[in-house]
Parts: C-alpha cells; sequence; structure tokens
C-alpha cells in the first residue's frame, strides 16, 4: 500500500503554536514533552481529575479538511471530554470518556458500550477509508494511538504530534488489517497511563468477507469485554497513584476489577455460541483468566485477527494491551445455572514494593472476573467452525538478519526503566533502531534479572544489575528492595508480528510453568508479555510506510516513566 503523503494530519487553529508536521523542528518537538519519568518521580496520591470550565478550554476552530483523494467511507468526530459515570453504587464518578458521531457512513458502525464510560466501538470493514476527527476537550494535551492498526506514522498517534486542549487532529487510513479486536487510547509521554486510568479507550473491531463466512457469533452474541482494575475512595472518586514512585515504578495495581467499566458484572446469555472478545485494559495487571469449573477456553483469535482453527487453553494469559477472542458456547448450560470467569493464582516475578507497601488485591492472586448467568433459551444453533481462517506465516529464511537478531534487553538502571540502557527521547534514534521498509526481520526482547536497592544503589559488580535475590545496598540498610524481577508486554507499533520461540533462564523456569500452558502465540500478535529472564523472538514484518514508530512496555506506567523508544523505517 503506497503512502498516504497527501493526508496530512491536521491541527485546528486554535493554538497558533500548535504542530504543523511539515514545519515541525526538534526544538519545537521537544518543547511539546508533558511531564516525563523525572517529573512523575515526584508525585504522590492522584485523585480522580478535577472538573474543567467549559470556559476554561477554547473552541476548537474550523477544520482544515485533509487532502484526501475522494471522500471516506466512514467519517467519524470523537471528543476526549471530561463527565460523570454511575460505576459504583452512591456518587457518580468523575471520568474522561471519548464520545462520537457518524458524519459520513453507516450510523451502526458507532456504538456505545450499554452504560459505560468507555468506548464507543467503532466497527468497520477492511478495504474502508476511514476518517477520525478528534477534538480534545481536556485541559490536558493527548492523542489517540490506533493499537494494533498498520497505518503512516503521522497517523499513528506518536506522543510528538499531542493536541492541546481545544484542538483537533484528523486522522485518514485506510484500514488494511485483517478481521479482529483492536483498539484506540491516548498516547501523550507522561501522561498515557493516568488518561487511560481515568476512562479513554474504545474498541476498533474489523471485519471481512473472510470472518463472514466462517459463521461466527454475530450481533448481540458477539459481545466485547474490556477488563480493567480501579481504585475507589469513599465518595466513589477514582484513585491513581496512592504509592507514589512505587506505582509508577512497579506499574499500577488497583483494588477492584471493572469489566467495561462496571464493578461485580454478571453477563447475562442464552443457551447458544458466544463470540466473547477479550481486552485486558488494564495499566499494569496481567490476568491468568480460566472457568470456575475448569471448562476449558476455546481462543478463535488473538491480536491480529482470527487463528486458522481454534486452540483450547485450560487458562489464557493476558497482558496490557493483548486481545483474546473466545468461542464461548452455553448450549448445554440448563437454565438459571452460573459460570464464573476467574483470574487464578499464578508466580513468576516479584513485585516487592518500597516501604512493605502491598496492593490490596496482589498481583497473580486468585479473584473473580465476570459472573456469566444463563437465563433463556438460545435460538441459534452455531456449531464451532474447523477452519476460521487462512494466512501465511512469516519464515526465518526471509529474515534479512536471521544470523543476527535485533536485541532489545529490558533492565532497570537508575530507578528507571530502560531499553538496552536507554530511556524514551522524542525524537531520538539509534543506529541499532533503524531498518528498511518492508522487510522481515528477526527481533529478539530479552527480560534481564536483577535487583537494586531501595535508594537506587545497585550492585556495580555485575554493571549495575544485581544477578539475585541477595546483596545490593537495600539489605545493607536493612530497608526493604524492589526487584526488577517483572513481566513486560512489549508492544511494537505499525506492525503485527509472529512469536518464533520463547527461552527462560533455569532459576526462573518454576515461575513461567505457573503461566507458560496459557500462551497463546499462534497467530498474528502486536503485543508480547515477557516474564522475568525469558527471551522471546518475534519474527516482524516491517511497515512499508517511512518515518518513526514506537516500541515500548504497554506496563503504561513503565512506558511512561521511560521504557519506550523509537525505531525508524527508512526507503
Amino acid at each position: 500500500m503506497p503512502r498516504a503523503a497527501a493526508v496530512c494530519p491536521v491541527v485546528e487553529k486554535g493554538n497558533p503554536q500548535m504542530f504543523q508536521p511539515a514545519r515541525y523542528s526538534r526544538r519545537d518537538f521537544l518543547g511539546r514533552v508533558g511531564l516525563g519519568f523525572g517529573a512523575l518521580m515526584l508525585g504522590g496520591q492522584q485523585l480522580s481529575p478535577p472538573l474543567t470550565r467549559a470556559a476554561d478550554i477554547p473552541s476548537a476552530g474550523p477544520m482544515l479538511a485533509p487532502a484526501a483523494t475522494s471522500d471516506p467511507d466512514l467519517d467519524i468526530a470523537l471528543e476526549a471530554i471530561e463527565t460523570q459515570a454511575q460505576v459504583l453504587p452512591g456518587t457518580p464518578t468523575r471520568v474522561w470518556s471519548y464520545r462520537g458521531r457518524v458524519l459520513r457512513g453507516d450510523p451502526a458502525s458507532l456504538q456505545e458500550l450499554p452504560g459505560s464510560y468507555l468506548g464507543p466501538v467503532i466497527r468497520a470493514r477492511r478495504g474502508q477509508r476511514l476518517r477520525v476527527t478528534f477534538t480534545n476537550r481536556l485541559a490536558q494535551e493527548s492523542i489517540i494511538h490506533w493499537h494494533g492498526l498498520v497505518v503512516p506514522p503521522e497517523m499513528d498517534g506518536h506522543p510528538g504530534l499531542a493536541v492541546a486542549g481545544g484542538d483537533s487532529y484528523t486522522y485518514e487510513f485506510t484500514i488494511v488489517n485483517r478481521a479482529g479486536t483492536y483498539w484506540f487510547h491516548p498516547h501523550p509521554h507522561g501522561h498515557t497511563g493516568q488518561q487511560v486510568y481515568f476512562g479513554l479507550a474504545g474498541l476498533l473491531l474489523i471485519t471481512d468477507d473472510e470472518e463472514g463466512a466462517a459463521g461466527l457469533p454475530t450481533g448481540e452474541y458477539d459481545i466485547p469485554l474490556v477488563i480493567q482494575d480501579r481504585t475507589f475512595d469513599a465518595d466513589n472518586q477514582l484513585v491513581y497513584l496512592p504509592n507514589g514512585m512505587t506505582d509508577q515504578l512497579m506499574g499500577f495495581l488497583g483494588e477492584r476489577i471493572l469489566v467495561n467499566g462496571k464493578a461485580d458484572q454478571t453477563l447475562t446469555v442464552a443457551r447458544q455460541a458466544y463470540r466473547l472478545r477479550l481486552l485486558n485494559g488494564s495499566n499494569g495487571r496481567i490476568y491468568k483468566l480460566g472457568w470456575n469449573d475448569g471448562t476449558p477456553l476455546v481462543v478463535i483469535g488473538t491480536d491480529g485477527g482470527l487463528l486458522r482453527q481454534a486452540v483450547q487453553r485450560d487458562y489464557v494469559m493476558l497482558s496490557p494491551g493483548e486481545r483474546v477472542d473466545l468461542w464461548a458456547d452455553f448450549s448445554d448450560r440448563p437454565v438459571g445455572s452460573e459460570m464464573v470467569l476467574r483470574n487464578r493464582a499464578f508466580a513468576g516475578f516479584e513485585s516487592t514494593h518500597m516501604m512493605g507497601s502491598r496492593p490490596t488485591l496482589p498481583e497473580g492472586s486468585d479473584y473473580d472476573i465476570l459472573r456469566v448467568r444463563v437465563e433463556r433459551p438460545g435460538n441459534n444453533v452455531l456449531r464451532l467452525p474447523s477452519r476460521l481462517s487462512s494466512f501465511d506465516d512469516l519464515r526465518l529464511e526471509d529474515a534479512v538478519n536471521s544470523r543476527s537478531p535485533r536485541t532489545f534487553t529490558i533492565a532497570m538502571q537508575h530507578m528507571a526503566w530502560t531499553i538496552n540502557g536507554r530511556q524514551f527521547e522524542m525524537d531520538g534514534v539509534a543506529p541499532d533502531e533503524v531498518v528498511k521498509a518492508g522487510t522481515v526481520e528477526v527481533w529478539e526482547f530479552v527480560n534481564q534479572p536483577g535487583q537494586m536497592g531501595m535508594m537506587g544503589q545497585m550492585d556495580q559488580s555485575s554493571g549495575g544489575h544485581g544477578a539475585g535475590h541477595g546483596g545490593g545496598s537495600g539489605q545493607d540498610s536493612g530497608m526493604p528492595t524492589m526487584t526488577e524481577e517483572m513481566a513486560h508486554p512489549m508492544h511494537i507499533h505499525g506492525v503485527q508480528f509472529q512469536v518464533l520461540d520463547r527461552q527462560v533462564r533455569s532459576e526462573m523456569r518454576a515461575g513461567w510453568e505457573t503461566v507458560s500452558a496459557g500462551l497463546v502465540d499462534e497467530g498474528w500478535k502486536d503485543t508480547v508479555l515477557m516474564m522475568p529472564g525469558e527471551r522471546v523472538r518475534l519474527l516482524v514484518k516491517l511497515p512499508e510506510h517511512t518515518g518513526l514508530y514506537l516500541y515500548h512496555c504497554h506496563n503504561l506506567e513503565h512506558e511512561d516513566g521511560g521504557l519506550m523508544r523509537n525505531f525508524k523505517v527508512m526507503a
């Protein structure tokens, strides 16, 4: 697909200093950066976002139309707004939310999640030309990333393109992805975690002829389920980063589980087959999902669309940003019966928090996610297709670096997460982050284990990375240590990839084996869970478009803290 160079992102004239792609200098680019890791480290407790008076946000001026060659098939106006939602009984909760309307195309292409502040759900077809005019009604700058979509870099939501309050940005691209479950969320540097946490997230569901021929559940039997964890104060308001620097370094863990923005969710179903589209929309929490009665999960799709055929798992691992589509058949369940989707206990990493702080709902503990109640007879008899889709695998021999993988090592240095010893730079690219458009490469992510003391004084004998659980200044001082033995969900923008293989260090294998049977590596992916001590090799089909894209950890606090880098695609 040729570059859409003629279709430029446009910012409204409400702020004369706003970004203009053709004239944006390095100095301006860096000047547009939001609060980075250094500023975040000063944070303590953050409650729900303060409501901003409408008069404080300038109204957007007339939108400059993109230089499109034709009218889009689907044209949507999308706003980020402040609002309230009934999440818990009692006082409504202040949230941020996307609000949309269809300007051109099928009105049914935009749907609300019933009773939820999340969304909307955009339904589109492969091959459609999509235009979305995003207006930021918040007092904080924002930008939208189309998670999992293969789009030109100027349409991908790079934080350097963040839109100030009151201004707008036009996205326009042709949908080239396979049918599947994708999503969109903010991506301003230093504020992604906060904005997603307070409610900014929506689903983009793509269909095509192949999916239509598969005979899968549709309509009311095709149900998106966004799983998130949140913490509330006594007045039902969201609390973010209550443990300050600890949450920022480790990743936020909430005290309650929400599904589609609601606590204690019960899904009522008929006695028939459903398609359940699960998204882990949490900031930092990883889920090990399984039915309470041991019924296997039937997986029909992952990040990049339908698998060739369904696979069964006793449980499924789902890290932040990942999606999985399930075939859930309730036809043999009696009316009145219930099942519970639970998070099963797992190990594999340390999450010791400084000053002895422990989350109320610890990572890897056992708890309910969603209750499913069979309430009525079914009226459709669907059978699981033996064949869901067809696609060609990438081949190792086609990789231009098959004998020398491009390696990215994740480690902690001086109280900061790094990739190959580097943190995020808004337009920075190292020589080993330059790739050739349209080629296939082997990328290797390495989760480097280690340990540091509470104040960041690390074991210098191993170049700043402790080799185990002992030693380090934290123990010498009698203060608790914080290990860096954490899982990292790594996400690559602008591509879909295939998992080639995994290796794990022998001393960490016992923990890894508590999750390994739930890793669904079949099919196409854009986010991959990497456990401590694990080395994951990927076959990546690099973008045809030239320019800057991102790769980063999708633990949003890690991302905001700098565990993110650019890669540059060259012709």
